[in-house]
């Protein structure tokens, strides 16, 4: 503010030593005339300090202003550091989870239809080590359940379903799991919130017993942790249901996947069976 103010002072005495030479030409014909090189050149200073001056009022406001994350910051640090610091881990935490599983169920999902059209063929054409060659160098829990078919391909169906069973059972616990932790802290983070509401209306009613009196003031710190932590605490939950569900959706694509084979491969294993 300071800077400001000498360049207002700058561009005043500037307009001002403009101005007397033109006054005093207007009052008296033997003056002589002011030169109009620096008349321009003052102009020019005081168009020159005049920007310079609404520019530096544009920075000072950006910076008052400030960007969003200088508002979360600000707002994380005016909600209690204790609270906000355990729902800001309860967020890492539940996004990690979340990117890990969205990693894995990516990398498992195949094109299902192709494989067991290619699996099929083979299955006709009598070649079984050709198939499960291919289940070996295919990822993800549909391949796996096929291969485990195809190794008791000279059993009964029933002991064929029964293994595909079981070991597509054992591949679901594998899609589903940190699925647990996930809604732990969509659960945890809003809890965290609703203590600082908590914990914030303790410290009020603290402070009016303290004060010995009942002002808006006095009750406005305490609301305001209060209120802080609970908007951080939805917000977090919030965020970590949309990943949660989109994981849901994932699962629930890749255990069709593997449901519909398993139903095309045992029904290819017993027409191999029945020649």
């Amino acid at each position: 503010m300071k800077h400001i103010k000498s360049k207002i002072v700058a561009a005043a005495i500037i307009v001002m030593t403009t101005l007397c030479p033109v006054a005093s030409v207007a009052d008296s014909t033997n003056i002589p005339k002011v030169d109009s090189t620096i008349t321009t050149a003052k102009t020019a200073a005081v168009d020159s300090a005049a920007t310079e001056l609404i520019t530096d009022e544009e920075l000072i406001e950006a910076e008052e202003t400030g960007g969003l994350h200088k508002e979360l910051k600000s707002k994380f640090i005016e909600g209690s550091a204790g609270f906000m610091s355990l729902v800001a881990l309860a967020l890492v935490i539940g996004l990690a989870f979340c990117i890990e599983r969205i990693i894995y169920l990516t990398l498992s999902e195949i094109n299902a239809k192709k494989l067991m059209e290619t699996l099929s063929r083979k299955i006709e054409e009598d070649d079984i080590e050709g198939a499960k060659d291919i289940c070996r160098n295919t990822r993800g829990p549909v391949a796996s359940i096929c291969y485990q078919g195809l190794m008791r391909i000279g059993e009964s169906i029933e002991n064929i379903e029964r293994s595909i069973v079981s070991y597509g059972a054992v591949q679901m616990s594998n899609l589903e799991r940190g699925c647990s932790w996930i809604k732990l802290c969509i659960t945890i983070a809003p809890s965290l919130g609703f203590l600082g509401t908590v914990i914030g209306m303790v410290m009020a009613f603290d402070d009016i017993r303290m004060a010995g009196d009942i002002s808006a003031t006095i009750v406005a710190s305490g609301m305001k942790v209060a209120l802080i932590t609970t908007i951080f605490g939805i917000i977090v939950a919030l965020v970590l249901q949309l990943f949660y569900n989109y994981i849901v959706s994932k699962i629930e694509h890749i255990t069709s996947q593997m449901e519909e084979s398993a139903i095309t491969l045992l029904d290819g294993i017993t027409k191999y069976k029945k020649r």
